[in-house]
């Protein structure tokens, strides 16, 4: 009986994944661009794949993760805040739903002076391509009224290493390579896996068995104690040298402070406000990184350049330390970015600050 059960199950798991699988067996959901290195193709409607996890991945007509695939009018009828930042902005993983952008999106939708937020993050961005997609953006005549952009602890480490191809400093585009996204032709749609493809009820299940196993274990929470990786060079006397090549560490942060600084002129020319947010990745928590030079670093470039920074390193510390599950709570187990329910504090943080 109980192998009949699970054999029907799986039958059933195997026809509903089929019919549901969406577009991406048409196309890729993201794409190669020559202005800003990558982003995602318009009104994209299907299910992408991060590690283990397929999830439901929609896009509008500007190629921002949305609720659906909507026209979005390139002149907003109300106030309208782009919102910008890498993976942990995209929400890689979750759904546009879970997202803090969803749920800003339908917080400003519920007041009565209604705010439109749009999502143009994606994964691996760094300044160099927020000051080329705003740059490019603007000049397509997309308007909005204000720009909140997540600054990522990784972005140092991807301006001292990639993304050099659309730089317009001659110093740094030397450095272009054919390697880059913008030098690639548009991707083909992604190899699929079947299991995960076909089976995704019982992937799910397997996924959250798993976690619940790493989470007994805590085999991935203890290791977050010594993992620097892309946030080393904001560590006194890390050596990330081979991390951070051909720029170096400060090479990489001058970088970034040129390339934020053009697009903090860019919106100051067009009197559109710039706010800065910046948080930490579950090993800086682990290893007590409170005082970060990440955190240093952007409030000292607001303090004359933007019109918030918005620093949620204490209100997350300050979760940490009031349960000792922070880390499954608040981040997806086996990964280092947002759980929903992280997602959902950084909303109602962010919802706060608005003014």
């Amino acid at each position: 009986m109980a192998l009949y059960c699970l054999g029907l199950f799986l039958l059933f798991d195997f026809g509903w994944s089929s019919l549901t699988r969406g577009e991406e067996t048409q196309r890729a959901a993201r794409i190669a661009n020559p202005v800003y290195d990558h982003g995602f193709a318009a009104r994209f409607e299907g299910y992408d794949v991060w590690g283990e996890l397929r999830y439901p991945l929609i896009t509008n007509s500007l190629g921002f993760k949305d609720a659906s695939a909507r026209d979005v009018p390139l002149k907003a009828g109300s106030r309208r805040i782009l919102l910008i930042g890498d993976s942990f902005a995209e929400a890689i993983g979750m759904s546009f739903e879970d997202s803090f952008a969803g749920r800003l999106y339908r917080a400003g939708q519920e007041r009565s002076d209604k705010v439109e937020f749009l999502n143009a993050g994606a994964a691996s961005y760094s300044p160099s391509i927020y000051y080329r997609k705003i740059k490019y953006l603007i000049e397509s005549g997309l308007q909005f009224d204000e720009v909140i952009l997540f600054s990522d602890p990784s972005d140092v480490t991807d301006e001292a290493t990639s993304y050099f191809c659309i730089d317009e400093d001659p110093k740094y585009r030397v450095h272009c390579t054919a390697a880059e996204g913008s030098m690639q032709p548009a991707a083909g749609p992604k190899k699929s896996d079947f299991f995960i493809d076909r089976f995704v009820i019982t992937n799910r299940v397997r996924i959250a068995a798993k976690r619940w196993i790493q989470s007994l274990l805590g085999n991935r929470k203890r290791a977050l104690s010594t993992d620097r990786g892309r946030i080393g060079w904001s560590i006194s006397g890390f050596d990330v040298t081979n991390e951070t090549r051909p720029l170096g560490a400060e090479g990489g942060v001058q970088r970034s402070l040129q390339n934020m600084g053009k697009l903090a002129d860019l919106l100051a020319a067009r009197n559109i406000p710039l706010t800065i947010v910046v948080y930490p990745w579950a090993q800086q928590i682990a290893q007590g990184d409170r005082n970060s030079r990440q955190v240093a670093l952007w409030r000292e470039f607001c303090e004359k350049r933007c019109k918030q920074f918005i620093d949620l390193f204490p209100v997350l510390f300050a979760a940490s330390e009031a349960d000792k599950n922070w880390y499954e709570r608040l981040y997806i187990v086996g990964d280092d970015h947002f759980s929903a329910e992280g997602n959902a504090m950084v909303a109602r943080e962010i919802e706060k600050r608005l003014r």
